[in-house]
């Protein structure tokens, strides 16, 4: 007895609307990844930018400031990996849409693409309109999703046949049977003579075939686009050569500094060391990756309102009569009690000394300096001449900036918050005035000066930590750069204030640790901290927000004895 499918038409089409559903959001998915991998691999042959990230470059640029604010202190550093995952994430629900308009609409998918392509040349001009390569990272990322779009639209019309049908157009069991129509629109199967209603005849030919060939393209679709992102992905990395970190030998200080005197870092458990590890130094900037240039191609251009402009290359930079000098850097993002402050000792040429060398104009009251990857700041000038040890730092720790922290050469001043003062990945210094161009920050309502506020917290014991109950030793750290601090009070359960016991510190340009003992009873407790720098100010128990220009309040932590 021949095999008959007893589906009725209308199940039959919502099965075959299923399929083409399906293959539909799958293609949008390989086309996006092709879109990807393909410009990541065009980036990373050319030294430039992938789309990913000119695109959250240009959210970044362009975004309100409200919403910048928001994000950083909701996410912190996070704020980054969150907005590369919802640009990506857009791009696959969008994606997913146009990949099933496409299989029955082919050039809504390619006008798809140019839309996309035109964003991303648009977000290039935005943010990088002199970077050639990552215009054209786009345009190939773009080419390549358009040639895989062609290919899995021909595979998949294989798999799911006409648009009206499961089977070939014409050929038996498709749309074109000659059955009455229903009340609903569709082909009524033919009743028999008992009034009982036909099978529906199978449909035509088998689409195991045509199953095979679109899993296999996708398969190899998929296989190129991931090989095309791992390699982008992968070619900076090979930078090798005088111009990568690892060759980088710095020269020894023309005037290197003594040991730390002993007792800087008191050694309590909890407690942030006094030298912080480079790969515990704190990051905070607007890049969505790190950039990684290569030293020997490194110049810096200082101009504006000099009388001698003029460009510095790496090897006159180390030839140069280098000198140390410890810092602490603290960014203006951090807040009461937060971790966003690191100390080291840094290596680098005096700032001061390169504008001496400049001849700077009466009036030019802002260094205004730029990043590889266009980020501005805005320096007052008359503090980086007025004698504080401002670099431009080509080492940390003891060895070459880590790539994270702005290889090869960044700024650093001390007293300043980072944003007014830290500009990593330098490669163009002007000299301006306030009143005529302002930086990236000050575009944006935040402060322009800047000084860092005397400020302290309690990191032992730990927030909502357990101890023993008894005598209890308290600790933390406290900071107020190139003014130095004089005193750190303590107070248990909001009782009275009595003075920390402070660490040995090298300069006034660091914190300082500081340690108290009391004793406590079992139960729930609290540890309050408060400052007071060399010029006889306290930090105000009022509690401000981080921004325009830096958090202020009394740091409190919850603990339990037990």
């Amino acid at each position: 007895m021949p095999h008959v499918n007893t589906r009725t038409r209308g199940e039959q089409n919502r099965s075959h609307g299923g399929r083409r559903t399906v293959a539909g959001v799958a293609i949008g998915l390989l086309v996006v990844a092709t879109a990807l991998g393909f410009g990541e691999l065009a980036a990373g042959l050319l030294r430039a930018t992938s789309p990913v990230v000119t695109v959250g470059d240009a959210l970044v640029d362009n975004s309100p400031p409200f919403l910048m604010e928001w994000a950083i202190s909701l996410f912190g550093t996070a704020d980054k990996a969150v907005l590369i995952t919802g640009v990506l994430v857009i791009l696959v629900l969008v994606g997913a849409v146009l990949g099933v308009v496409a299989l029955r609409r082919p050039l809504v998918g390619y006008a798809g693409l140019l839309v996309f392509a035109a964003a991303g040349l648009a977000a290039v001009v935005l943010r990088r309109a002199d970077d050639l390569g990552a215009a054209s990272a786009v345009v190939v990322g773009a080419a390549a999703a358009a040639v895989a779009l062609a290919l899995l639209l021909r595979k998949a019309r294989a798999l799911t046949g006409p648009e009206n049908g499961t089977g070939e157009e014409g050929a038996p069991g498709t749309a074109q049977g000659t059955g009455p129509v229903g009340a609903e629109g569709e082909d009524e199967p033919p009743a028999d003579a008992e009034g009982a209603t036909a099978a529906v005849p199978a449909p035509g030919p088998d689409r195991g075939p045509g199953r095979r060939g679109f899993v296999l393209t996708s398969a190899g679709v998929l296989a190129a686009a991931g090989s095309a992102g791992a390699l982008g992905r992968w070619l900076p990395s090979l930078t090798g050569g005088a111009g990568s970190r690892a060759e980088l030998a710095l020269p020894a200080p023309a005037s290197a500094l003594p040991p730390l005197p002993a007792g800087a870092d008191l050694g309590i458990p909890g407690l942030a060391r006094f030298t912080t590890p480079n790969q515990d130094f704190y990051r905070i900037d607007t890049a969505l990756t790190i950039p990684r240039l290569d030293s020997t191609r490194w110049t810096l251009r200082v101009h504006g309102m000099v009388d001698r402009p003029f460009e510095i290359d790496m090897d006159e930079l180390l030839s140069r009569r280098l000198v140390e000098a410890d810092i602490t850097l603290t960014c203006v993002s951090n807040q009461v009690g937060g971790d966003l402050v690191s100390n080291t000792r840094w290596l680098g040429f005096p700032l001061a000394d390169l504008l001496r060398e400049a001849g700077v104009r009466s009036g030019a009251d802002q260094i205004l300096s730029t990043s590889s990857d266009g980020w501005t700041c805005g320096t007052p000038t008359e503090v980086v001449m007025d004698g504080r040890d401002a670099l431009l730092a080509v080492g940390m720790g003891g060895e070459p900036l880590p790539h994270v922290n702005g290889y090869p050469a960044r700024m650093v001043v001390p007293g300043l918050y980072g944003f007014v003062s830290a500009t990593k990945w330098v490669t163009d210094i002007k000299l301006t005035r306030f009143a005529d161009e302002q930086a990236y920050w000050a575009q944006r309502g935040w402060g322009v000066r800047a000084p860092v506020k005397t400020m302290s917290r309690v990191d032992v014991p730990a927030p909502l930590g357990r101890v023993d109950s008894g005598e209890v030793v308290l600790a933390g750290v406290a900071w107020a750069q190139h003014r130095g601090i004089d005193a750190v009070e303590v107070r248990v359960d909001d009782g009275d204030w009595w003075e920390a016991e402070l660490a040995a510190v090298p300069g006034i340009d660091t914190w300082v640790q500081w340690v108290a003992e009391t004793t406590v009873d079992p139960g729930n407790h609290s540890v309050q901290v408060r400052a007071t720098d060399s010029t006889g100010f306290t930090q105000p128990a009022e509690r401000v927000d981080p921004i325009p220009d830096g958090a202020t309040g009394w740091h409190r932590i919850q603990f339990t004895a037990a």
